[in-house]
């Protein structure tokens, strides 16, 4: 047993993009990890989705594992292996739910034990737990999709009711978003919503398009040294122009954050100076006219 100070330096993400059918999980997922690696070829795909992660090839030259049932979590875990032995940076699972829901599955799996379910669940249990905590124990970043439960609502368009397919909950055990630093939710028209957010970088249910400039958010989260020192969070700060990018910085940097006293005293002196701005030109159209 050994206590370090903390420090963010060596963090990897773990992030899961749920949605329905054509919301985007495999493109999106594709683009966060460029985002995070710069790097194509050092992003492997394990596709499950009958070759899908080939329809963006043109996106760049990136790896892929076509993984076939039986999908079980311990050839999950195989994957895994062989993508972290191949020295990838980012490691995309697509989807997950087939560890779930698929043949040879833990649900199918299930299915198929005789004798008591109850006591069969124990069993089929560790098995799953054992994936997971693979997953989180990879020094690699991990993007995990899950599908979602397909329901259609009625809606209402141009005085008409109209049938929309949205995405519901994913398909997989409960609770496992628990482990994910960061989870996306894509709906059918390619926006996403963030319901988990670790990381503090995202606003909460409030849609956004998904591209590589998220996954470069993130990447500088999980490198971003921790504890900040007083003289450079001063430097930083005093450099920010403009009420616009004190408030940027202060999102995207949550070790920033404790320096509360800074950034007011900033943001009281951009205000100074755009109350002076302001009433200058006041004063000149007054000359003028």
């Amino acid at each position: 047993m050994e206590l370090k100070p903390t420090n963010r330096k060596q963090a990897r993400i773990r992030l899961a993009l749920q949605g329905p059918s054509g919301s985007g999980k495999t493109y999106s997922a594709l683009m966060l990890a460029y985002g995070i690696s710069q790097n194509w070829s050092k992003i492997a795909v394990i596709d499950t989705e009958h070759q899908s992660a080939h329809l963006y090839s043109h996106l760049g030259v990136y790896q892929v594992l076509a993984l076939g049932p039986p999908y079980s979590p311990e050839r999950f875990i195989e994957a895994i292996n062989t993508c972290e032995g191949a020295g990838m940076d980012v490691i995309i699972i697509d989807s997950l739910s087939h560890e779930w829901e698929g043949d040879g599955g833990i649900l199918d799996t299930h299915a198929q034990m005789v004798g008591n379910s109850f006591t069969n669940w124990s069993k089929l249990t560790p098995r799953h737990n054992s994936l997971i905590q693979r997953i989180l124990a990879s020094g690699k970043h991990v993007i995990a999709t899950f599908r979602s439960k397909q329901d259609y609502v009625l809606s209402d368009k141009n005085g008409r009711s109209v049938p929309e397919k949205v995405g519901m909950k994913a398909v997989a055990r409960d609770g496992v978003e628990y482990d994910f630093t960061v989870v996306f939710e894509l709906d059918i028209y390619h926006n996403a919503t963030c319901t988990k957010d670790r990381t503090q970088l995202f606003s909460i249910n409030s849609p956004f398009k998904i591209s590589d400039k998220i996954g470069e958010q993130i990447h500088k989260w999980c490198k971003e040294a921790e504890p900040v020192s007083d003289q450079e969070a001063f430097e930083r700060i005093t450099a920010c122009k403009t009420i616009a990018e004190l408030n940027d910085l202060h999102k995207h940097n949550p070790a920033l954050r404790r320096f509360a006293t800074y950034f007011n005293s900033k943001a009281f002196k951009l205000r100074e100076e755009l109350e002076a701005t302001t009433q200058h030109q006041r004063n000149g159209q007054a000359t003028h006219s």
